[in-house]
Parts: C-alpha cells; structure tokens; sequence
C-alpha cells in the first residue's frame, strides 16, 4: 500500500458526509482518524498521489524537518510511539513521508482518502446548512462540515521572474520535486534562494554539481543542527519519558519539550552569556532561542546579541572576509525570519566549485537559453533550482473558491488580509473549520503537537453539536475582531513585524502585509481554546437548521433555547 499512487475510493454525487476533510499530511490524517473514531462519516481528499502533504511534494536534496524527530511524530497513539524508531535526530524527508505512510496504513485511513483529486470548489447553502465540494474531475459531495488540513506552508510559490521561460536548462522547484532521482554530477548548477528549502538544499547539491551558484538575494542566519543518528540509547529513553516529553509540548510556548529562559540577555555579562550562547549553540537546533534568553524577540538590544554571536560564528568559518560579509545578514532581526538548521551550510562557501552571487546588489536581468544573466555578470548553467517558497499562511486556501454564507466569497473577505477566529473558524463560513489557520501559532510551534490540538478541539465541537442536534456553527464577527485585534497587538511587541519575510506574506507580490500568526504562545494559546469550549463555545453561535427550530417552536419554545445555549 504505499506506492507513488493510490487508487481513490469510488464517489458519486449523491455522497453525502458528516464531514470533507481536505488534505492528507500531518494534519488531515489525524483529522480523519479522530472523526472516523468517533463515528462520523468522512472522507479526504488529497492532491497528491498518497499521503504526507507537504513531506509528500519535497523531495529536494537535503530536505529534513527543523524539529527533532521524536517530537515532531503523533502523540494520539501509545502504541505508534513504542513501535516506530527514528533513525536520525533530525528525519530526513524519506522516512517522514514513510512514517506517515506507517500511521495511514497501521490505522487502515486510505479506503476514506480520494488521491490524484483537488478541491476546487466548496459553495455554502445557508438553506440546508450543507456544503457543496468540487472536486477536480467533476465530482461533487455534500457535507455538513468541511476541515481544512491543508497547510498553511503548502501552497508553492513560483515566482515571476521576467523571461524565466526562455531558460533553456533543467528547471526544479523545491517545492514540487521530480518523484525520481535528479542527477546533478557533471552539471553546473544555480539555485536561487536561501531560506530553508535552500539552505538544506546547497550544501547537498555542491558536493554532487561540477560548479554550483547560489544567488542569494537575502542572507540568513542558520543556526546548527547537530544532526546525527537517533542511537539505541537515547531512542530507549525517549520511549521510557514520552508522557513527560509531550507535557512538556503541552505547556510549551513552542510545543517543544525544552526549558523555557525567564532570564534577559541584558541581565548577565557579557562573559555569562557568550557562555549560553555557546552552550545552544553546540547542542544544536532551535534551543538556541528556547532555552537562552526570554526577551529574544521582544528587545532590539538583546536580540542584536545573539544576532552578534551568529555573525562571529560566520567570519570564524567562512574562509574569504568578502564572501563572509555577503553571507552575513543585515536586513533583519534574528529569529525573525525562522531560521534555516543546516550544519553544512556555510562551509560549503569554502568550496572551489561554488560560486554567491548577490542579487540583492546585482539582480538578475534575463535568461536566455542555458544563460542567468545579473546587471553585471552572466552564468552558464545547466540545471537551475528555484527554492522560492511558499504563498504562506493563506494561499492553499484562496485557491479554492470557497464561498459562505449569503454567497461571501472568502478572497473578498480576506481581500485586504487574513482574518479568523482561533485560526480555528472565519466568521461568514459556517461550519468550516481550519487546522493552522491565520491567527494560530501554527508555523511558529512544533506543528504535529499543534495539529494534533486542533483536531481535538474540532473534534469535541462537533461531537457537542451531535449530542445538542445542533447543526450550524459559525464565528461571530465581533469575537472574530477581538481575536486578530489581541493577536495584532501581540505580534506587534515584538520584532517580527519589522521584517518582510513570508510571515507578513512579503515574498508575495500584491498581498496585503499582515502578520497573521499567534505569538501569545502554544501554551496560552491552547488554554483560551479550552476556555471557550468549556464557555459552551463563547464567541460562536450554535444553532439547529430552521426546519427543525420552527418545529420545535411548535411543540414547545423550550426545546430551541435549550438547544440554543448548548
């Protein structure tokens, strides 16, 4: 069962399901499971030709998840846990993609997903309380929910580079990698890009290219891995520690299992905290901001610390001041683009066969045949790779034509920005749910902990709504308000908003710049949505379909208010 395409479970227009679950990585995997377990009717739908999602599309070299294996797996399962071992600290995407493969054969979850097939279409009607879903093909389901699982990284960006076409070599996204083995030995290659997709990439590339040039329009700070294989004793004792591993996820503010800092980097000496600095960094990954100091992306000063440490560490490796100065970023605070892991990344400058360009100094200009031509040089290449990224956040989404109450179109209602309730729900579109949406703390906490919450605050919801024969749920636009108003707020004491980076949707020409994620923290966070299921889901309105208020209405008034008040 886990060949590259599986065949989709047999439709007709007159299905009709609890609930269409779009997507089948991390995110509608869950979904599916904890919906079927509790006895709804459901079905996925997924673009791909099997399971994984994201980790299904990126197959570029070096391709790995910046969160440690054994963290970044379901919780859900006691036994899963036990069962699987990682092999390396950090999974590369082959075993990310057949661990996933793992959950959905070990849970029987392909027999409900549709692949090969893409969500085009899903139409609200505001008389039966259903919705309409296209799919591509043709096919057409009703459901009374819709879960959207699919991704808020997921939506590729390709971008519009005046007279691309004409290149005449072999052209890759790193978002969208050929399903065979791309051989770059004897080729002289380019990639443009150097966010992660490119920092895991270069490295990987240039020891197999005959010449590899790296356009670089902004430099990154890339932190260290330290990747290395799990081991037999450390993957003992994860196994023996999970309860405590994911309580730590739980009460995280990254849904990581680290030791949260409450000291300031201002506070110690300047001996003292080159001295943590140190100690992060040798351990490698995102503990370098987790575990230093609370007021990283809070303060200027203190952040312009650990920026400091990072420069030093590049002049230290990279052989050629010049090159190293290029490498050395300046536009932007540290940790305000998510920093790339990658233990190879700036050694790979030392190599004779690679070549940075700085396009930010000399932009490109024109391609023409097997040519990238810059204001003030040429290259000759044979292959070229694009590591441009994503339409972050909401650009899975808009490109379905999704349509809510009254016909309200979702690209009208995000016309000028993003808006939701939790991430969880968009006022105007009743009974569609978002997993990771806008507004939740999504790409900024360890995503399988923060999809598994989701599902499960979903799930309950709908289950509450069963149990009470309520039908309809829909966010109320005030509370909607509220939320991005309290998430604005906090985003805006810190530094992220300061920067253009994907966060705000700048590497998207046109798109309105908002900073549309979460960053009171996973913990918090997860405690406020508690808070409003337990409130009987204050901030939504729950309601049964008019038919059945208007003959409850006839029987006895009662019943609709007690339906009404949950």
């Amino acid at each position: 069962m886990n060949g590259e395409v599986q065949p989709s479970p047999p439709q007709s227009a007159e299905e009709r399901f609890d609930a269409v679950i779009i997507g089948a990585g991390f995110a509608g995997l869950y979904a599916l499971y904890r919906l079927r377990e509790l006895g709804f009717k459901v079905r996925a739908y997924e673009k791909g030709g099997d399971v994984g999602g994201v980790w299904y599309w990126n197959r570029y070299p070096g391709a790995r998840c910046d969160c440690e294996s054994y963290y970044y797996s379901y919780s859900f399962s006691k036994e899963l846990q036990q069962d699987w071992c990682w092999s390396q600290r950090y999974a590369e995407q082959p075993e990310i993609l057949r661990y996933l493969r793992h959950v959905a054969d070990r849970f029987d979850l392909r027999r409900d997903i549709a692949f090969n097939t893409t969500v085009e279409s899903m139409f609200f009607d505001d008389a039966t309380s259903l919705w309409t879903v296209t799919m591509s093909g043709g096919d057409v389901v009703t459901a009374r929910f819709v879960v959207s699982a699919a991704g808020c990284i997921s939506a590729m960006q390709k971008p519009d580079y005046p007279g691309l076409g004409a290149f005449e070599g072999d052209l890759y996204y790193t978002a969208a990698w050929p399903h065979h083995d791309v051989d770059f030995s004897g080729k002289r290659v380019g990639i443009i890009g150097t966010g992660a997709s490119g920092v895991q990439a270069i490295p990987i590339i240039a020891a197999r290219a005959t010449h590899l040039t790296v356009f670089q329009r902004t430099a990154n700070f890339v932190l260290p891995a330290r990747n290395g294989p799990m081991g037999a004793e450390f993957d003992a004792w994860v196994k023996a520690h999970y309860d405590e591993i994911r309580a730590k996820c739980m009460a995280s503010p990254g849904a990581v299992p680290f030791e949260s800092s409450h000291t300031s980097a201002l506070e110690v000496s300047a001996e003292e905290r080159q001295a943590v600095y140190a100690r992060t960094w040798a351990l490698g990954g995102l503990r370098f901001f987790a575990e230093t100091f609370s007021d990283l992306i809070t303060n200027a000063e203190a952040n312009e610390t650990a920026a400091e440490f990072v420069r030093a560490h590049i002049r230290e490796v990279v052989d050629d001041p010049k090159i190293a100065e290029i490498l050395i970023p300046d536009s932007h605070p540290i940790a305000t683009k998510r920093p790339p892991l990658g233990d190879d990344y700036y050694a790979t400058f030392n190599r004779t066969n690679v070549t940075l360009v700085d396009i930010a100094r000399s932009p490109i200009t024109a391609f023409s045949g097997r040519t990238v031509q810059t204001a003030d040089a040429s290259y000759e290449l044979d292959a070229l790779v694009l590591a441009t990224g994503f339409d972050a956040m909401t650009g899975a989404l808009l490109r379905i034509d999704v349509r809510g109450s009254g016909g309200l179109e979702l690209k009208a209602k995000w016309a000028q920005g993003a808006r939701s309730y939790l991430g969880l729900s968009i006022a105007g579109f009743p009974n569609l749910f978002t997993i990771t949406g806008p507004f939740s703390p999504s790409v900024v906490a360890n995503m399988p902990t923060g999809v598994e919450h989701h599902v499960d605050w979903i799930a309950g919801c709908m289950t509450h709504m069963r149990d009470r024969g309520l039908e309809l749920i829909e966010a109320e636009e005030d509370a909607e308000d509220r939320w991005v108003e309290h998430s604005t707020q906090v985003a805006n004491a810190t530094l992220y908003p300061r920067t253009n980076s994907w966060y705000v949707g700048a590497n998207i020409p046109g798109k309105p710049r908002r900073f549309s994620v979460y960053l009171g923290g996973f913990s918090a966070y997860r405690q406020h949505c508690e808070g409003v299921a337990q409130k009987d889901y204050e901030g939504f309105v729950l309601k049964i379909p008019p038919a059945a208020a208007a003959s409850s209405e006839r029987e006895s008034p009662s019943i609709v208010g007690a339906a009404l008040s949950g």
